[in-house]
């Protein structure tokens, strides 16, 4: 195919029409469905997909497979086939992001659809279906929402800093991600726990948070929130290699001037151990 269409900001805007018209669906089948929601669920029994969730993701991948029919596609909801081709773009797609809070009621639920080449996010968007706020991400063209450039915050000050974080659905781990929670609240300026970790990471993004992390998120939880984050200045850690300490699933997003203290708080706080 032509890979003149393999630019960041190309994917980038198809990304953004896919999720916008994505989170009208997430709405219309709430409002319909919003006391008949059918339930089943994933690793636990609170980790819960709705028909929502499965609607969402044939759409984004139906009119992904129209618009680019030689790209592969992992959804968190029908995983993927195949293996990437060298400079072939596979799409990486939460269809609702934050499904707990989407099942609630409560706003904080994304749309999130990204494009990486070789292992690399290059484009990227997320939308908030309630507020419509749409964030969105270009590799080397900065990093905005709603047409408005973003940038970190400039705090390096970690006793002031507000910090987001994220639980596990497993019991068991979450106990233990709640207990580095109480070691380091009294550390950092205050805590944040929103639930759904795309718009976390658009936050820290936006100045909104001072920095963020969780253990235990998948690809498709940070694809978009994650080049967001880095094109508006953030250290950007995603799970995968463990040169700092805080283990392999460890996912970490702050300004350059607070990280180095987060991280360091944290692995002394025993969050490589989760």
């Amino acid at each position: 195919m032509d890979r003149t269409t393999d630019r960041p900001r190309d994917l980038a805007d198809l990304a953004e029409a896919v999720a916008r018209e994505t989170a009208a669906l997430a709405l219309e089948v709430r409002e319909r469905a919003v006391h008949a929601e059918r339930l089943d669920t994933k690793s636990s029994a609170t980790d819960v997909v709705t028909e929502g969730d499965h609607a969402c993701e044939a759409l984004v991948r139906e009119r992904l497979a129209a618009a680019r029919p030689d790209d592969l596609v992992l959804g968190e909801e029908g995983g993927t086939r195949g293996t990437p081709a060298p400079g072939q773009v596979r799409w990486v797609v939460d269809p609702i992001d934050g499904t707990v809070n989407y099942l609630h009621g409560l706003p904080w639920f994304s749309v999130s659809v990204a494009a990486e080449v070789d292992g690399r996010t290059v484009a990227g968007a997320v939308v908030e279906p309630v507020s419509g706020r749409v964030w969105r991400a270009a590799r080397g063209h900065g990093a905005h929402r709603d047409g408005v450039p973003l940038r970190v915050s400039a705090l390096d000050d970690l006793a002031l800093a507000v910090v987001g974080t994220g639980l596990n659905y497993d019991p068991a781990r979450r106990g233990r991600q709640a207990a580095v929670l109480a070691r380091i609240a009294a550390r950092v300026g205050d805590v944040r726990r929103l639930g759904c970790a795309s718009l976390d990471l658009c936050a820290v993004a936006a100045g909104w948070l001072d920095g963020f992390w969780e253990h235990g998120l998948q690809a498709w939880d940070v694809a978009a929130g994650g080049l967001i984050a880095e094109e508006a200045g953030a250290v950007v850690r995603l799970p995968g290699a463990d040169p700092d300490g805080l283990g392999a699933t460890a996912t970490l997003v702050a300004p350059p001037a607070l990280a180095p203290a987060l991280t360091a708080l944290l692995v002394g706080e025993g969050a490589g151990e989760i």
